[in-house]
């Protein structure tokens, strides 16, 4: 019992004997009595209590280990993290959120610290004769032979979920996406009243659950969604098929945490949990997500419609290619999200390792619809770790059509990046229910920032793009991106990245082994490959 282990215990005994004795004969505050006796109190629990190892061996100084690793994390973000070190966002890039959301100045001086000579770095091959543009509202249309076609920004709020977010948060980005003529996508928890505040244009996501167009077992109702798809703010239908960062696996809102406006929006009862399946229950098939998409469509009155995944085996996206052929059903829209993109809460192995990233996730979409001749009339978005004006000239160049940012945006509502965002105890109100806690965060305010952030962007790759001597973000393409290979070699990334020509796929050029071996063997009436045809 000499050990040092016990130091604090003894150091604690020491103190109560010491202000005991001087209790007897001076006047000694109660504060100085109660302080010892609690800390000894506190010892001989640790030395009886069960549960942790640490505090039975070293009570009172076991608690210091557990106080460091609860402030490890804001430790680490202001005092220890390099400006450069993406864990998962570097500070520069948390910067340029909050001095774009600001409108404060983004300029750098003196020069980059990113190291230009490592293995990966990036960058665009400027013009000697540059451009000169008159605005940066850059613009797509989708959906152009549809009743309702959408005119969409090319940089947008990517899915997030009331629920997830805070009431005010979703109004701020909401706000701030009608200020600024872009789209806001709900996420699968449905359109609440706090979407409808304020009217900014509205993508309905459609995931598993059907959440906002559900009878009471769970299964669409056509009724319901052609209802709530009228509203002239739902610009586009989305069908959710997996996210990057838990692709294939469903999830659980537990009863306790679902409040009565969740309840109202997704249109689920009190007191029990909020199931979303890891499969839809409309389809099975590449055939028949394309028949749900058509069915939405219509029931939406012609509004533009697609889907939402994470690439994941790749015949199955063949399968659903192939499918488009045989049917004539295309979807308007496939938005790819890729594995780096973030969730509130997801398992660490689905977060690490499970899901395509974003690049070649985007590619094999991009290359696939050019293989069979239909990438001229479907759209491709892209998501997934995505903040500056390059992250969005380089995915635009890869074969990405527009962009939808998550955290990007959540920066500029105020997140700091503290990773609670499962915990319900969000620092700035962002990621939480807590009435009290989203009230710091002020809707004028931060949509006003949510604006800017959007507007500052693009207001950077318009430079950009000037700079690189084009007109427009379509004219990107992958020539234009050079990437380092070694400390003494670049490649341009159209050199680096397998690319297909028009109808490859449809003659039979498959080119690389992927589409040779993979694209004979989908299916358009399984998403399982061929059997009989499959190798290795």
């Amino acid at each position: 019992m000499l050990s040092r282990r016990y130091f604090a215990m003894w150091c604690a005994v020491a103190l109560l004997a010491v202000c005991a004795a001087l209790a007897t004969t001076h006047y000694v505050s109660w504060f100085c009595i109660v302080v010892p006796v609690a800390l000894v109190a506190l010892g001989l629990f640790d030395l009886t209590q069960q549960r942790h190892a640490i505090l039975r061996n070293y009570p009172l100084w076991g608690h210091l280990r557990f106080l460091f690793e609860f402030i490890r994390p804001e430790i680490r973000q202001y005092f220890v993290e390099g400006d450069t070190d993406e864990k998962p966002f570097s500070r520069a890039q948390r910067s340029i959120v909050y001095q774009r959301a600001k409108n404060d100045v983004d300029s750098r001086p003196y020069g980059t610290e990113v190291d230009v000579k490592a293995v990966a770095h990036e960058w665009i091959s400027h013009s000697l004769a540059p451009t000169r543009l008159d605005h940066h509202d850059f613009r797509i249309l989708v959906g152009a032979d549809r009743a309702q076609p959408y005119s969409m920004s090319i940089f947008n709020v990517s899915a997030m979920s009331f629920g997830s977010l805070s009431a005010n948060a979703i109004m701020a980005l909401n706000l701030g996406a009608k200020k600024g003529n872009f789209a806001h996508d709900t996420g699968e928890g449905s359109m609440s009243k706090y979407h409808r505040e304020h009217g900014g244009d509205i993508i309905w996501e459609i995931a598993s659950g059907y959440f906002g167009c559900r009878n009471d077992d769970g299964t669409f109702s056509a009724e319901k969604f052609a209802k709530q798809a009228a509203e002239p703010q739902v610009k586009m239908i989305e069908v959710k098929l997996s996210q990057g960062a838990k692709p294939g696996h469903g999830g659980v809102l537990p009863a306790a945490k679902i409040t009565p406006e969740i309840a109202e929006t997704r249109g689920v009862p009190m007191g029990r949990d909020c199931i979303s399946p890891a499969t839809h229950s409309e389809f099975s098939t590449p055939r028949g997500l394309l028949e749900f998409v058509d069915r939405l469509r219509t029931l939406s009155g012609g509004k533009p419609t697609g889907f939402k995944l994470c690439i994941g085996h790749p015949w199955e996206f063949f399968g659903i290619a192939k499918a488009m052929l045989e049917t004539g059903i295309l979807p308007d829209f496939i938005v790819v999200d890729g594995a780096e993109g973030g969730t509130g809460a997801a398992p660490l192995e689905f977060t690490d390792h499970v899901g395509v990233p974003l690049q070649e996730g985007l590619l094999l979409v991009h290359n696939t619809l050019v293989g069979i001749g239909l990438r001229q009339r479907i759209r491709i978005g892209a998501s997934g770790k995505m903040i500056t004006a390059f992250d969005i000239t380089k995915t635009l160049a890869i074969g990405a059509d527009w962009i939808n940012a998550a955290r990007g945006f959540m920066f500029a509502v105020g997140c700091i990046q503290a990773q609670t965002c499962h915990t319900g105890r969000c620092p700035t109100g962002v990621a939480t229910q807590d009435p009290v806690r989203q009230r710091a965060l002020v809707v004028p305010d931060k949509a006003d920032r949510v604006f800017n952030f959007h507007h500052n962007t693009l207001h950077a790759l318009k430079e950009i793009i000037q700079a690189a001597g084009l007109k427009h973000p379509a004219e990107l393409r992958a020539h234009h991106i050079v990437r380092r290979v070694s400390s003494h070699e670049v490649q341009l990334m159209s050199e680096l990245l397998k690319y297909l020509d028009p109808d490859d796929l449809l003659n039979g050029n498959y080119r690389y082994s992927l589409y040779e071996k993979w694209w004979p063997v989908a299916q358009s009436d399984s998403f399982s490959p061929r059997a009989e045809l499959a190798v290795g």
